[in-house]
């Protein structure tokens, strides 16, 4: 099987959870690149190519997590999903939040994935190599160039 590579955007503020994410990601069997953005309104800048981020690469994936700052992610979901050059972008919620009403909202506006972050360590690094697994393994993406 040829090796992909997918560039992955992580939106995530907890200074924690972005080491063990993009320490997963990096020590997986795949060649990712991923950049992270650390609230909603970089990371609408970082997608829109605004602000200094004109120059970025579109991701492949957004991992978004729900609970940011300036803007939430359930936002930034919406803007993704109704944008006509970014909604075919796959997204993963990837949140601490277990809530039925942030889950339906996600589902609402499109999200492709719900994932509770687990709370205990290898349980977490074991649904960050699922991820990987499935979606960076197995699923195709569209083109975004």
């Amino acid at each position: 099987m040829e090796k992909k590579e997918i560039h992955i955007l992580l939106v995530e503020d907890n200074e924690g959870d972005i080491v063990l994410t993009t320490e997963a990601l990096e020590e997986g069997k795949l060649n990712n690149s991923i950049s992270v953005v650390r609230d909603g309104w970089q990371a609408i800048q970082y997608l829109e190519k605004e602000e200094g981020y004109e120059d970025v690469e579109t991701p492949d994936l957004i991992l978004l997590d729900i609970n940011l700052p300036k803007i939430n992610g359930h936002k930034v979901l919406k803007h993704i999903k109704t944008s006509g050059h970014l909604k075919q972008i796959p997204v993963i919620m990837l949140t601490t939040s277990s809530d039925e009403i942030d889950i339906n909202k996600s589902y609402k506006n499109h999200s492709n994935c719900y994932i509770t972050k687990p709370i205990d360590i290898n349980d977490f690094l074991d649904v960050i190599s699922t991820i990987e697994n499935f979606w960076i393994s197995i699923v195709q993406f569209p083109k975004t160039k």
